[in-house]
Protein backbone atom coordinates (compact mmCIF):
# COMPACT_ATOMS: atom_id res chain seq x y z
CA UNK A 1 0.00 0.00 0.00
CA UNK A 2 3.31 2.61 0.57
CA UNK A 3 3.45 1.67 -3.32
CA UNK A 4 0.31 3.09 -3.65
CA UNK A 5 0.80 5.95 -1.88
CA UNK A 6 4.16 6.52 -3.44
CA UNK A 7 2.83 6.60 -7.10
CA UNK A 8 0.13 8.99 -6.37
CA UNK A 9 2.31 11.19 -4.49
CA UNK A 10 4.80 11.17 -7.71
CA UNK A 11 1.89 11.50 -10.02
CA UNK A 12 -0.09 14.84 -8.28
CA UNK A 13 2.84 16.23 -6.24
CA UNK A 14 1.19 17.10 -3.10
CA UNK A 15 0.26 16.24 0.24
CA UNK A 16 -1.27 16.93 3.50
CA UNK A 17 -0.70 16.55 7.12
CA UNK A 18 -2.99 15.50 9.89
CA UNK A 19 -3.07 18.34 12.72
CA UNK A 20 -6.59 16.96 14.77
CA UNK A 21 -8.55 13.65 14.52
CA UNK A 22 -11.83 12.99 16.45
CA UNK A 23 -11.97 9.63 14.68
CA UNK A 24 -13.50 9.04 11.73
CA UNK A 25 -13.35 12.61 11.03
CA UNK A 26 -9.68 14.10 10.69
CA UNK A 27 -8.60 17.86 9.71
CA UNK A 28 -5.70 17.90 6.98
CA UNK A 29 -3.24 20.84 6.25
CA UNK A 30 -2.44 21.21 2.71
CA UNK A 31 -3.91 19.28 -0.53
CA UNK A 32 -3.76 22.81 -1.99
CA UNK A 33 -6.63 21.55 -4.85
CA UNK A 34 -8.61 19.04 -3.48
CA UNK A 35 -11.61 18.61 -4.50
CA UNK A 36 -15.33 17.48 -2.60
CA UNK A 37 -16.05 14.16 -2.08
CA UNK A 38 -12.34 13.26 -3.78
CA UNK A 39 -10.73 10.13 -2.73
CA UNK A 40 -7.63 10.57 -0.63
CA UNK A 41 -5.01 7.69 0.75
CA UNK A 42 -3.15 8.22 3.96
CA UNK A 43 0.55 7.05 3.92
CA UNK A 44 -0.76 3.40 6.24
CA UNK A 45 -2.62 2.60 3.39
CA UNK A 46 -5.92 3.81 4.38
CA UNK A 47 -8.87 5.37 2.53
CA UNK A 48 -10.91 8.45 3.34
CA UNK A 49 -13.15 10.84 1.41
CA UNK A 50 -13.16 14.71 1.47
CA UNK A 51 -16.24 15.74 2.48
CA UNK A 52 -15.81 19.75 3.20
CA UNK A 53 -13.09 22.44 2.65
CA UNK A 54 -12.86 25.27 4.77
CA UNK A 55 -10.24 28.19 4.26
CA UNK A 56 -7.81 25.61 3.13
CA UNK A 57 -8.06 23.13 5.79
CA UNK A 58 -9.64 19.66 4.10
CA UNK A 59 -12.16 17.53 6.53
CA UNK A 60 -12.04 14.12 5.49
CA UNK A 61 -13.98 10.16 6.84
CA UNK A 62 -12.38 7.87 7.20
CA UNK A 63 -13.23 4.27 5.81
CA UNK A 64 -11.92 2.20 8.40
CA UNK A 65 -11.86 1.44 12.25
CA UNK A 66 -8.20 1.61 12.53
CA UNK A 67 -7.58 5.41 13.84
CA UNK A 68 -4.72 7.59 11.69
CA UNK A 69 -2.73 9.50 13.64
CA UNK A 70 -1.37 12.71 13.79
CA UNK A 71 1.12 14.08 11.78
CA UNK A 72 0.41 10.93 9.39
CA UNK A 73 0.61 12.17 5.62
CA UNK A 74 -2.23 12.16 3.11
CA UNK A 75 -2.37 12.56 -0.64
CA UNK A 76 -4.94 12.76 -3.14
CA UNK A 77 -5.81 10.45 -5.73
CA UNK A 78 -7.88 12.59 -8.14
CA UNK A 79 -10.32 10.66 -8.19
CA UNK A 80 -14.28 11.28 -6.97
CA UNK A 81 -15.26 8.42 -4.66
CA UNK A 82 -16.95 5.81 -7.28
CA UNK A 83 -18.12 2.07 -7.11
CA UNK A 84 -17.21 -0.48 -9.70
CA UNK A 85 -20.36 -1.52 -11.65
CA UNK A 86 -21.32 -4.56 -14.19
CA UNK A 87 -23.26 -7.93 -14.67
CA UNK A 88 -20.47 -9.37 -12.63
CA UNK A 89 -21.76 -7.70 -9.47
CA UNK A 90 -25.18 -10.36 -9.98
CA UNK A 91 -25.04 -12.65 -7.17
CA UNK A 92 -22.19 -11.23 -5.00
CA UNK A 93 -22.14 -9.61 -1.61
CA UNK A 94 -19.94 -6.21 -1.65
CA UNK A 95 -19.14 -3.19 0.57
CA UNK A 96 -20.16 -0.09 -0.29
CA UNK A 97 -16.43 0.48 -2.14
CA UNK A 98 -17.39 -2.25 -4.63
CA UNK A 99 -15.27 -5.05 -2.24
CA UNK A 100 -16.22 -8.07 -1.49
CA UNK A 101 -18.10 -8.71 1.55
CA UNK A 102 -16.78 -11.76 2.64
CA UNK A 103 -13.10 -11.72 1.96
CA UNK A 104 -12.62 -15.61 1.30
CA UNK A 105 -15.89 -15.68 -1.59
CA UNK A 106 -14.90 -15.67 -4.60
CA UNK A 107 -15.49 -11.82 -7.01
CA UNK A 108 -14.64 -10.69 -10.22
CA UNK A 109 -14.29 -6.80 -9.96
CA UNK A 110 -16.01 -5.29 -12.82
CA UNK A 111 -14.74 -2.67 -15.23
CA UNK A 112 -16.63 0.31 -15.23
CA UNK A 113 -16.93 2.80 -12.33
CA UNK A 114 -19.47 5.11 -11.30
CA UNK A 115 -19.74 7.84 -8.74
CA UNK A 116 -21.65 7.24 -5.75
CA UNK A 117 -23.27 10.49 -5.00
CA UNK A 118 -24.78 12.35 -8.21
CA UNK A 119 -27.66 14.41 -9.31
CA UNK A 120 -30.82 12.66 -9.77
CA UNK A 121 -32.27 12.60 -13.34
CA UNK A 122 -34.81 16.02 -14.17
CA UNK A 123 -38.35 15.63 -15.11
CA UNK A 124 -37.42 15.96 -18.74
CA UNK A 125 -36.43 11.98 -18.85
CA UNK A 126 -38.80 10.57 -16.55
CA UNK A 127 -42.15 9.40 -17.92
CA UNK A 128 -45.58 8.70 -15.94
CA UNK A 129 -45.44 5.32 -13.54
CA UNK A 130 -48.60 3.06 -15.36
CA UNK A 131 -47.05 -0.38 -14.73
CA UNK A 132 -48.08 -1.93 -11.40
CA UNK A 133 -45.38 -3.50 -9.49
CA UNK A 134 -46.06 -7.09 -8.10
CA UNK A 135 -45.44 -7.94 -5.03
CA UNK A 136 -47.07 -11.45 -4.48
CA UNK A 137 -48.10 -10.18 -1.08
CA UNK A 138 -52.25 -10.08 -1.27
CA UNK A 139 -52.82 -7.74 0.71
CA UNK A 140 -50.55 -4.99 -0.60
CA UNK A 141 -51.59 -5.89 -4.19
CA UNK A 142 -54.72 -5.79 -3.63
CA UNK A 143 -55.05 -2.81 -1.21
CA UNK A 144 -52.22 -0.38 -1.35
CA UNK A 145 -50.72 -1.50 -4.59
CA UNK A 146 -47.48 -0.59 -6.14
CA UNK A 147 -46.20 1.19 -9.30
CA UNK A 148 -42.99 0.58 -11.09
CA UNK A 149 -40.34 3.67 -10.23
CA UNK A 150 -42.27 4.31 -6.53
CA UNK A 151 -40.79 5.06 -3.88
CA UNK A 152 -42.54 3.57 -1.25
CA UNK A 153 -41.96 3.98 2.17
CA UNK A 154 -42.20 0.31 5.07
CA UNK A 155 -42.57 1.94 8.19
CA UNK A 156 -42.96 0.32 11.36
CA UNK A 157 -42.03 -0.73 14.82
CA UNK A 158 -39.00 -3.30 15.24
CA UNK A 159 -39.94 -6.75 14.58
CA UNK A 160 -42.94 -6.32 13.35
CA UNK A 161 -42.41 -7.99 10.10
CA UNK A 162 -40.71 -5.19 7.73
CA UNK A 163 -37.94 -7.71 6.54
CA UNK A 164 -40.11 -10.52 6.01
CA UNK A 165 -42.31 -8.48 3.60
CA UNK A 166 -39.55 -7.07 1.99
CA UNK A 167 -38.25 -10.38 1.54
CA UNK A 168 -41.59 -12.02 -0.38
CA UNK A 169 -41.56 -9.27 -2.28
CA UNK A 170 -37.69 -9.62 -3.48
CA UNK A 171 -38.88 -13.26 -4.63
CA UNK A 172 -41.71 -12.25 -6.60
CA UNK A 173 -39.38 -9.30 -8.37
CA UNK A 174 -37.25 -12.07 -9.15
CA UNK A 175 -39.16 -14.34 -10.29
CA UNK A 176 -40.72 -11.41 -12.71
CA UNK A 177 -36.91 -10.86 -14.50
CA UNK A 178 -35.87 -7.86 -11.85
CA UNK A 179 -32.87 -7.20 -10.92
CA UNK A 180 -32.82 -6.16 -6.91
CA UNK A 181 -30.21 -4.87 -5.13
CA UNK A 182 -30.72 -5.10 -1.32
CA UNK A 183 -28.89 -2.50 0.83
CA UNK A 184 -28.70 -3.48 4.65
CA UNK A 185 -27.57 -0.55 6.16
CA UNK A 186 -25.23 -1.08 9.75
CA UNK A 187 -27.12 -4.46 10.42
CA UNK A 188 -25.99 -7.16 12.81
CA UNK A 189 -23.95 -9.73 10.77
CA UNK A 190 -26.45 -12.52 12.02
CA UNK A 191 -29.25 -10.23 10.14
CA UNK A 192 -27.23 -10.33 7.13
CA UNK A 193 -26.25 -13.88 7.62
CA UNK A 194 -29.80 -14.98 7.36
CA UNK A 195 -30.91 -12.48 4.69
CA UNK A 196 -28.40 -13.98 2.49
CA UNK A 197 -29.46 -17.33 3.56
CA UNK A 198 -33.01 -16.96 2.43
CA UNK A 199 -32.03 -15.68 -0.84
CA UNK A 200 -29.56 -18.73 -1.78
CA UNK A 201 -32.41 -20.95 -0.23
CA UNK A 202 -34.89 -19.68 -2.39
CA UNK A 203 -31.97 -19.73 -5.47
CA UNK A 204 -32.27 -16.41 -6.03
CA UNK A 205 -29.04 -15.03 -5.69
CA UNK A 206 -28.20 -14.58 -9.59
CA UNK A 207 -30.55 -12.18 -9.45
CA UNK A 208 -29.70 -9.71 -6.55
CA UNK A 209 -26.89 -7.71 -5.40
CA UNK A 210 -26.78 -7.17 -1.50
CA UNK A 211 -24.74 -4.08 -0.78
CA UNK A 212 -24.17 -4.36 2.95
CA UNK A 213 -21.97 -2.66 5.89
CA UNK A 214 -22.24 -4.16 9.51
CA UNK A 215 -22.53 -2.40 12.98
CA UNK A 216 -19.07 -3.25 13.09
CA UNK A 217 -17.72 -0.87 10.27
CA UNK A 218 -16.79 2.96 10.03
CA UNK A 219 -20.05 5.76 10.88
CA UNK A 220 -18.26 6.46 7.09
CA UNK A 221 -18.58 3.84 4.85
CA UNK A 222 -22.21 2.49 6.49
CA UNK A 223 -22.92 6.26 5.57
CA UNK A 224 -22.59 5.44 1.52
CA UNK A 225 -24.34 1.83 1.91
CA UNK A 226 -27.42 3.24 0.05
CA UNK A 227 -25.92 5.52 -2.19
CA UNK A 228 -24.28 2.34 -3.22
CA UNK A 229 -27.02 0.62 -3.75
CA UNK A 230 -28.90 3.37 -6.24
CA UNK A 231 -25.55 3.45 -8.59
CA UNK A 232 -25.85 -0.35 -9.14
CA UNK A 233 -29.56 -0.01 -9.72
CA UNK A 234 -27.99 3.59 -12.14
CA UNK A 235 -25.83 0.83 -14.27
CA UNK A 236 -29.17 -1.49 -14.87
CA UNK A 237 -31.46 1.52 -15.67
CA UNK A 238 -29.12 2.34 -18.23
CA UNK A 239 -29.11 -1.13 -19.68
CA UNK A 240 -32.56 -1.48 -20.08
CA UNK A 241 -33.31 -3.72 -17.04
CA UNK A 242 -35.91 -2.94 -14.13
CA UNK A 243 -34.45 -3.00 -10.62
CA UNK A 244 -35.80 -3.10 -7.24
CA UNK A 245 -33.77 -1.21 -4.16
CA UNK A 246 -34.36 -2.05 -0.91
CA UNK A 247 -32.16 0.37 1.81
CA UNK A 248 -33.09 -1.60 5.11
CA UNK A 249 -33.04 0.85 6.66
CA UNK A 250 -32.84 4.72 6.28
CA UNK A 251 -33.35 5.54 10.19
CA UNK A 252 -29.78 3.56 11.08
CA UNK A 253 -28.52 5.69 7.99
CA UNK A 254 -29.50 8.84 9.55
CA UNK A 255 -27.91 7.71 12.94
CA UNK A 256 -24.75 7.60 11.57
CA UNK A 257 -24.80 10.59 9.68
CA UNK A 258 -25.41 12.56 12.57
CA UNK A 259 -22.62 10.64 14.63
CA UNK A 260 -20.12 11.90 12.00
CA UNK A 261 -21.96 15.70 11.81
CA UNK A 262 -21.60 15.86 15.44
CA UNK A 263 -17.95 15.18 15.13
CA UNK A 264 -17.11 17.15 12.32
CA UNK A 265 -18.42 19.72 14.93
CA UNK A 266 -21.79 21.21 12.46
CA UNK A 267 -24.44 22.95 14.14
CA UNK A 268 -27.16 20.08 15.91
CA UNK A 269 -30.58 20.86 14.54
CA UNK A 270 -33.68 19.07 15.87
CA UNK A 271 -33.08 15.57 17.64
CA UNK A 272 -29.59 16.85 16.98
CA UNK A 273 -29.50 15.88 13.77
CA UNK A 274 -27.80 17.79 10.60
CA UNK A 275 -29.83 20.48 8.73
CA UNK A 276 -29.00 18.62 5.68
CA UNK A 277 -30.28 15.56 6.63
CA UNK A 278 -33.66 15.86 4.34
CA UNK A 279 -31.37 17.01 1.48
CA UNK A 280 -29.13 13.67 1.79
CA UNK A 281 -31.59 11.58 1.78
CA UNK A 282 -33.97 13.39 -0.68
CA UNK A 283 -31.06 13.53 -2.85
CA UNK A 284 -30.92 9.96 -2.64
CA UNK A 285 -35.18 8.80 -2.94
CA UNK A 286 -35.09 11.42 -6.08
CA UNK A 287 -32.46 8.80 -8.35
CA UNK A 288 -35.48 6.31 -8.19
CA UNK A 289 -38.20 6.70 -10.67
CA UNK A 290 -39.60 5.49 -13.83
CA UNK A 291 -37.26 6.54 -17.14
CA UNK A 292 -37.04 7.69 -21.00
CA UNK A 293 -35.02 4.67 -22.15
CA UNK A 294 -33.34 4.86 -26.02
CA UNK A 295 -34.03 0.98 -26.28
CA UNK A 296 -37.01 0.08 -24.37
CA UNK A 297 -38.97 3.27 -24.25
CA UNK A 298 -39.22 2.96 -20.33
CA UNK A 299 -37.28 1.38 -17.56
CA UNK A 300 -38.29 1.80 -13.81
CA UNK A 301 -35.78 1.85 -10.33
CA UNK A 302 -38.42 1.14 -8.11
CA UNK A 303 -37.14 2.11 -3.97
CA UNK A 304 -38.32 0.78 -0.92
CA UNK A 305 -36.81 2.45 2.08
CA UNK A 306 -37.17 1.24 5.13
CA UNK A 307 -37.56 2.98 8.83
CA UNK A 308 -37.86 1.86 12.19
CA UNK A 309 -40.56 3.31 14.73
CA UNK A 310 -40.12 4.01 17.80
CA UNK A 311 -43.50 2.77 19.63
CA UNK A 312 -45.38 3.42 16.77
CA UNK A 313 -44.47 7.31 16.81
CA UNK A 314 -44.94 8.63 13.45
CA UNK A 315 -43.83 11.97 14.40
CA UNK A 316 -40.31 11.24 14.54
CA UNK A 317 -38.21 13.77 12.53
CA UNK A 318 -36.86 11.01 9.97
CA UNK A 319 -40.07 9.34 9.62
CA UNK A 320 -41.96 12.37 8.92
CA UNK A 321 -39.03 13.59 6.76
CA UNK A 322 -38.70 10.62 4.29
CA UNK A 323 -43.00 9.88 4.67
CA UNK A 324 -42.89 13.85 2.97
CA UNK A 325 -40.02 12.72 0.54
CA UNK A 326 -41.39 9.43 -1.06
CA UNK A 327 -44.97 8.52 -3.11
CA UNK A 328 -46.51 6.60 0.10
CA UNK A 329 -45.62 4.22 2.91
CA UNK A 330 -46.71 0.87 4.21
CA UNK A 331 -47.28 0.86 7.89
CA UNK A 332 -46.85 -2.12 9.80
CA UNK A 333 -48.96 -2.19 12.90
CA UNK A 334 -47.71 -4.04 16.05
CA UNK A 335 -50.91 -4.19 17.77
CA UNK A 336 -51.81 -5.76 14.26
CA UNK A 337 -48.78 -8.00 14.61
CA UNK A 338 -49.53 -9.08 18.07
CA UNK A 339 -52.99 -10.63 16.90
CA UNK A 340 -51.61 -12.92 15.08
CA UNK A 341 -51.75 -11.14 10.98
CA UNK A 342 -49.20 -11.64 9.40
CA UNK A 343 -48.27 -9.21 7.41
CA UNK A 344 -49.04 -6.40 10.20
CA UNK A 345 -50.03 -4.01 7.35
CA UNK A 346 -52.34 -1.13 8.97
CA UNK A 347 -54.38 -0.37 6.12
CA UNK A 348 -56.19 2.53 6.70
CA UNK A 349 -52.69 4.31 7.95
CA UNK A 350 -50.78 3.04 4.61
CA UNK A 351 -51.10 5.20 1.83
CA UNK A 352 -50.08 4.60 -2.02
CA UNK A 353 -50.12 7.93 -3.73
CA UNK A 354 -49.42 6.53 -7.74
CA UNK A 355 -49.82 3.04 -7.37
CA UNK A 356 -53.85 3.21 -7.75
CA UNK A 357 -52.94 4.66 -11.33
CA UNK A 358 -50.74 1.26 -12.56
CA UNK A 359 -54.08 -0.65 -11.86
CA UNK A 360 -56.32 -1.95 -15.32
CA UNK A 361 -59.68 -1.65 -14.88
CA UNK A 362 -61.27 -4.78 -13.78
CA UNK A 363 -58.23 -4.85 -10.49
CA UNK A 364 -59.14 -1.63 -9.78
CA UNK A 365 -62.74 -2.40 -9.43
CA UNK A 366 -61.92 -5.49 -7.24
CA UNK A 367 -59.94 -2.70 -4.81
CA UNK A 368 -62.91 -0.37 -4.64
CA UNK A 369 -65.26 -2.88 -3.89
CA UNK A 370 -62.67 -4.71 -0.98
CA UNK A 371 -62.15 -1.08 0.33
CA UNK A 372 -65.39 -0.91 0.65
CA UNK A 373 -66.41 -3.64 2.39
CA UNK A 374 -63.52 -3.98 4.52
CA UNK A 375 -65.30 -0.46 5.91
CA UNK A 376 -68.24 -1.85 6.58
CA UNK A 377 -66.92 -5.37 8.01
CA UNK A 378 -64.77 -2.47 10.48
CA UNK A 379 -68.00 -1.44 11.31
CA UNK A 380 -69.97 -4.80 12.08
CA UNK A 381 -67.61 -6.28 14.00
CA UNK A 382 -68.76 -3.77 16.36
CA UNK A 383 -71.82 -5.37 16.60
CA UNK A 384 -70.64 -9.29 16.87
CA UNK A 385 -71.18 -8.80 20.89
CA UNK A 386 -74.70 -9.09 19.81
CA UNK A 387 -74.82 -13.30 18.82
CA UNK A 388 -77.83 -14.72 18.00
CA UNK A 389 -79.39 -11.00 17.39
CA UNK A 390 -77.85 -10.72 14.77
CA UNK A 391 -79.57 -10.60 11.19
CA UNK A 392 -78.66 -13.53 9.10
CA UNK A 393 -77.24 -10.89 6.56
CA UNK A 394 -74.72 -9.54 9.19
CA UNK A 395 -73.90 -12.76 10.24
CA UNK A 396 -72.76 -13.71 6.13
CA UNK A 397 -70.91 -10.47 6.14
CA UNK A 398 -68.83 -10.93 8.86
CA UNK A 399 -68.08 -14.83 7.74
CA UNK A 400 -67.31 -13.14 4.44
CA UNK A 401 -64.72 -10.69 6.13
CA UNK A 402 -62.96 -13.84 8.35
CA UNK A 403 -62.68 -15.06 5.42
CA UNK A 404 -60.79 -12.47 3.73
CA UNK A 405 -58.59 -11.54 6.79
CA UNK A 406 -57.67 -15.06 6.80
CA UNK A 407 -57.13 -14.93 3.05
CA UNK A 408 -54.69 -12.26 3.69
CA UNK A 409 -52.83 -14.30 6.54
CA UNK A 410 -49.83 -15.08 4.53
CA UNK A 411 -46.59 -16.54 5.26
CA UNK A 412 -43.43 -14.89 3.88
CA UNK A 413 -42.08 -17.73 1.61
CA UNK A 414 -45.39 -17.57 -0.39
CA UNK A 415 -46.24 -15.29 -3.19
CA UNK A 416 -49.64 -15.27 -4.52
CA UNK A 417 -50.17 -14.10 -8.75
CA UNK A 418 -52.37 -11.03 -8.67
CA UNK A 419 -54.74 -13.10 -11.06
CA UNK A 420 -55.21 -15.82 -8.51
CA UNK A 421 -55.76 -13.23 -5.87
CA UNK A 422 -58.60 -11.68 -7.88
CA UNK A 423 -59.93 -14.71 -8.05
CA UNK A 424 -60.52 -16.10 -4.79
CA UNK A 425 -61.80 -13.00 -3.73
CA UNK A 426 -64.31 -13.22 -6.13
CA UNK A 427 -64.92 -16.79 -5.08
CA UNK A 428 -65.98 -15.14 -1.43
CA UNK A 429 -67.99 -12.52 -2.40
CA UNK A 430 -69.50 -15.02 -4.69
CA UNK A 431 -70.07 -17.51 -1.73
CA UNK A 432 -68.10 -20.35 -3.35
CA UNK A 433 -65.88 -20.59 -0.42
CA UNK A 434 -67.26 -20.16 2.95
CA UNK A 435 -64.88 -22.17 5.57
CA UNK A 436 -61.41 -21.87 6.28
CA UNK A 437 -60.50 -25.45 4.77
CA UNK A 438 -62.14 -24.88 1.58
CA UNK A 439 -59.88 -21.38 1.37
CA UNK A 440 -57.01 -23.17 2.30
CA UNK A 441 -57.24 -25.98 -0.09
CA UNK A 442 -58.53 -23.86 -2.93
CA UNK A 443 -55.24 -21.67 -2.09
CA UNK A 444 -52.98 -23.85 -2.83
CA UNK A 445 -54.48 -25.71 -5.72
CA UNK A 446 -54.88 -22.61 -7.60
CA UNK A 447 -51.54 -21.10 -6.69
CA UNK A 448 -50.48 -25.02 -8.45
CA UNK A 449 -52.31 -24.42 -11.79
CA UNK A 450 -51.44 -21.41 -12.23
CA UNK A 451 -47.73 -22.33 -13.18
CA UNK A 452 -48.94 -25.64 -15.11
CA UNK A 453 -48.95 -23.47 -18.67
CA UNK A 454 -52.37 -24.75 -20.05
CA UNK A 455 -54.40 -24.20 -16.52
CA UNK A 456 -52.69 -20.70 -16.44
CA UNK A 457 -53.78 -19.79 -19.76
CA UNK A 458 -56.92 -20.58 -18.63
CA UNK A 459 -57.41 -18.88 -15.26
CA UNK A 460 -55.94 -15.91 -17.92
CA UNK A 461 -58.77 -16.13 -19.66
CA UNK A 462 -61.16 -15.53 -16.39
CA UNK A 463 -59.36 -12.13 -15.31
CA UNK A 464 -59.15 -11.28 -19.22
CA UNK A 465 -61.87 -8.44 -19.03
CA UNK A 466 -62.54 -4.86 -17.71
CA UNK A 467 -66.13 -5.62 -16.53
CA UNK A 468 -66.22 -6.49 -12.55
CA UNK A 469 -69.92 -8.73 -13.97
CA UNK A 470 -68.32 -10.66 -16.62
CA UNK A 471 -65.56 -11.30 -14.36
CA UNK A 472 -67.85 -12.60 -11.81
CA UNK A 473 -70.13 -14.61 -14.08
CA UNK A 474 -66.72 -16.19 -15.25
CA UNK A 475 -65.90 -17.34 -11.41
CA UNK A 476 -69.65 -19.07 -11.12
CA UNK A 477 -69.73 -20.66 -14.61
CA UNK A 478 -66.18 -22.53 -13.90
CA UNK A 479 -66.65 -23.10 -10.15
CA UNK A 480 -65.88 -26.32 -10.40
CA UNK A 481 -62.95 -26.20 -11.53
CA UNK A 482 -61.77 -23.62 -9.47
CA UNK A 483 -62.87 -25.55 -6.08
CA UNK A 484 -60.88 -29.15 -7.96
CA UNK A 485 -58.78 -27.35 -10.44
CA UNK A 486 -56.06 -30.48 -10.04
Amino acid sequence: MNNQFNQYLKEIGEYGIVYYINHPVVMIEGLPKVKLHEVILFENGQKGEVFAITRGKVEARVFTNEPITVGAKAVRTNAPLSIPVGMELLGQHVSPLGEPFDETAQFKEPKEKREIDIRPIGISGRTKITTQLATGISLVDLLVPLGKGQRELIIGDRKTGKTSLLLTAVKKQVNEGSVVIYATVGKKKSEIKKIKEFFTKEKLLNRIVLVSTSSYDSPSLICHTPYAAMTIAEYFRDNGINSLVIMDDLSTHAKYYRELSLLAKRFPGRDSYPGDIFYIHSRLLERAGNFKHSKVKEVSITCLPVVELIEGDFTGYISTNLMGITDGHIYLDSNIYYQGMRPAVNIPLSVTRVGRQTLKKLPREVHKILMAFLTQYDRLQNLAHFGQELTDDVKRALNMGDLINKFFKQPFEETIPMDIQMVIISMIFNKLIENNDVLDQVKKSLVNAYYDPQKQKFLLGLTNTKDLDIFNNNILKNKDFLIHPT
